[in-house]
């Protein structure tokens, strides 16, 4: 019999793998779930894959090809403002894999992560898997879901390695600001602190916001580690690519780490990427153009509704609060399944601080989101008599 392991049996339980499950298999549902793109890869992405395909049998160096990571420096100089070199620079398995390499390299049993309290569901499980501590710092949307500053430097020990932050933001929507950012590299300074920025979402952004780097920060170089997609901005999910960019002596043991893991980034995916690096990105603002027109209309019917909701400002989400209907996001997320056939995540999910609110993702399609809205109406005046 196979014994499965307590850090394994303690990892959370969440409910968005049961809610997707059904939602694949009941062709009735519309899911408002998903976390990537429903816009296929551009077609000169599709052209360059097949280029590639016959000549991309052989591993890659550790920390990715030279002419992929030339393309990276270049395109964070001009875009995210942060200066760095080909040095400074690790291409992964999508982001994910970076921030867990990084978590590796830099952390160990028993030091602290303050983390976001709701935050991307990946972050908790993340932490604990190295017998870290993650802390759960909340923030509201009264805040526009950012740290308190003074909540922040209160929860620092002696034990806190990393600050983890992320905007544009899953799951809430927000885009931080740059005085919030300014706040946190203070301390990070002061304290000798890392600060884990996840930027995944960095081109999803509206309304004339600005997407800021924590790198770009002056004095804040050497204190970030940024981690970037090719996921969310090129479309490219299931190419599994990612980077990240810091300190050169934390990139080289990055790099010693992925031998132990996945060896490399594929080769095919970083052929790509380089090449999409080099495209205008005409589609990207595209998609964006299509997220905003989702994204005002379901708002609109939020509010419509009598959802107490901050209008999203990045990324693909909007976090509306059911607490005027219900304080159990898993209970109201399976009931709005079940009965209204639409599929949200709860909102618990993301962490203890997310309790009262679910996901709604606007990475969907305008007229499906228009009708799940429409049955989430029928739903709430069908079974809440307080609506």
């Amino acid at each position: 019999m196979v014994e499965i392991s307590e850090r394994q049996e303690d990892m959370p339980d969440l409910a968005i793998g049961k809610l997707l499950k059904i939602a694949v298999e009941d062709k009735s549902v519309i899911s408002l779930g998903p976390g990537e793109p429903d816009f296929p890869a551009h077609p000169q992405i599709v052209e360059f894959t097949k280029k590639f395909a016959g000549v991309a049998s052989h591993y890659s160096p550790v920390t990715g090809r030279a002419e992929l990571k030339e393309q990276i420096v270049k395109k964070v100089r001009k875009l995210n403002k942060i200066h760095t070199t080909t040095r400074n620079v690790f291409v992964s398995c999508g982001s994910q894999e970076a921030m867990t390499l990084a978590t590796a390299c830099t952390m160990d049993v028993n030091d602290q992560a303050i983390v976001p309290n709701p935050s991307f569901m990946a972050y908790i499980p993340m932490f604990e898997m190295f017998s870290t501590t993650p802390y759960l710092l909340p923030v509201s949307p009264e805040n526009n879901f950012e740290f308190d500053i003074d909540q922040l430097q209160k929860s620092i020990t002696n034990k806190t390695k990393v600050i983890m932050i992320n905007t544009p933001a899953n799951p809430t929507g927000a885009v931080w600001r740059k005085s919030t950012l300014k706040a946190i590299a203070d301390i990070a300074v002061d304290k000798n602190l890392l600060v884990f920025s996840d930027e995944a979402y960095e081109d999803i952004i509206y309304d004339r916001e600005k997407h800021i780097s924590f790198a770009s920060i002056k004095g804040a170089e050497n204190n970030a580690v940024s981690f970037f997609s090719f996921s969310k901005s090129y479309a490219m999910c299931g190419y599994r690519i990612g980077y990240a960019i810091g300190p050169e002596k934390l990139i080289k043991e990055m790099g010693e780490a992925h031998i132990y893991s996945t060896i490399c980034a594929p080769t095919l995916s970083q052929m790509v990427a380089t090449e999409a690096l080099k495209m205008d990105r005409t589609y990207i603002k595209y998609m964006v153009n299509e997220y905003n027109r989702r994204r005002k209309m379901l708002y609109r019917r939020l509010v419509e509704l009598g959802f107490k909701v901050n209008k999203p400002k990045g990324a693909f989400y909007a976090f509306p609060s059911i607490k005027k209907f219900s304080n159990d996001s898993k209970q109201f997320a399976k009931d709005l399944l079940l009965k209204a056939k639409v599929a949200v995540i709860p909102g618990v999910d993301f962490g203890p601080n997310g309790e009262g609110f679910v996901r709604m993702s606007y990475a969907t399609d305008y007229d499906l989101i228009e009708e799940a809205m429409n049955r989430v109406s029928k739903f709430l005046k069908k079974y809440y008599r307080n609506y």
